[in-house]
């Protein structure tokens, strides 16, 4: 789980409340550095994140991008340099196991040749259909209470100790078909929080498996959110605000339960309702 202090700043502001300018105080924001992830040595992407659980972090990235399949394919995840040099703990590598080979290639050649964020599963791709193509369909079922997962997203801000602090930063967690969470965590980027969660589950030897079933995600429902939980096999994404036309598309081609709008009781449905009673 994300912890309390990792990750927030402090920052001299001054606030102006009915026109007139309050003396200068310090203030909590959330902290944004970057973060260069590579496999085997190979650098594949670049995002800017919160720093903490970055070993979480490029190992949901290298399970979304099909870099890996599963924890048994990697043998150390490290930051590179040492901790006295400037720039420590902004660059992580993921070495294969024994007899594993990285499929790098997967990822050169369906982008465009250029460094690329993190934060983005299509962003750099030749088409969106380089995505699309990996996605497979997700099996039927199970069912879930409309009403549990209402409630469930009522608890998120549970999982949101930053956000209290900060009000700057975006949170994903991982359910299991009782709505128990199995993992959650914040992150600047929301699709870095999504990455944070499935990378906790793979370590965790959680995915490939049955036991995520729903996502729970703040900020809208974009296509990235949509193909990272595909990828996961996470059948019913549901997220606080609204999704997007490709969201949806994607959603209904790969069997996804997309569910926007999570709040107050009421949700709006936009794909494969038969999941939810």
């Amino acid at each position: 789980m994300t912890g309390v202090v990792k990750g927030v700043g402090r920052r001299e502001v001054r606030r102006i409340s009915g026109g007139v300018a309050q003396p200068a105080t310090g203030d909590d924001v959330v902290v944004e550095e970057p973060l260069e992830i590579r496999a085997a040595g190979d650098t594949l992407a670049v995002t800017m994140r919160t720093p903490g659980h970055d070993r979480e972090l490029a190992i949901g990235f290298l399970f979304a991008e099909g870099v890996i399949a599963s924890r048994d394919d990697i043998s150390r995840v490290a930051h590179c340099g040492r901790p006295d040099q400037e720039g420590f703990g902004n660059t992580i590598d993921v070495a294969p196991a024994a007899g594993a080979e990285f499929d790098v290639e997967r990822v050169s050649l369906t982008r465009r040749g250029t460094l690329t964020t993190a934060a983005c599963g299509v962003c750099g791709r030749r088409s969106v259909q380089d995505v699309i193509d990996r996605c497979t369909a997700l099996p039927q079922g199970p069912v879930l209470e409309a009403a549990a997962l209402a409630a469930a997203m009522e608890k998120l801000r549970s999982f949101q100790p930053n956000f209290s602090r900060t009000g700057g930063i975006h949170a994903a967690a991982a359910l299991d078909v009782e709505l128990r969470p199995l993992a959650a965590f914040e992150d600047i980027g929301r699709h870095n929080a999504l990455d944070k969660v499935v990378g906790s589950l793979v370590l965790a030897g959680k995915i490939p498996g049955r036991e995520a079933t729903a996502l729970l995600v703040s900020g809208r429902a974009s296509f990235e959110v949509v193909q990272k939980a595909s990828a996961a096999r996470i059948p019913i994404v549901a997220s606080v605000s609204a999704a997007s036309s490709l969201a949806i598309d994607l959603a209904g081609a790969t069997g996804v339960t997309l569910c926007g709008f999570v709040r107050n009781g009421s949700m709006t449905v936009y794909s494969h309702p038969d999941r939810l009673r």
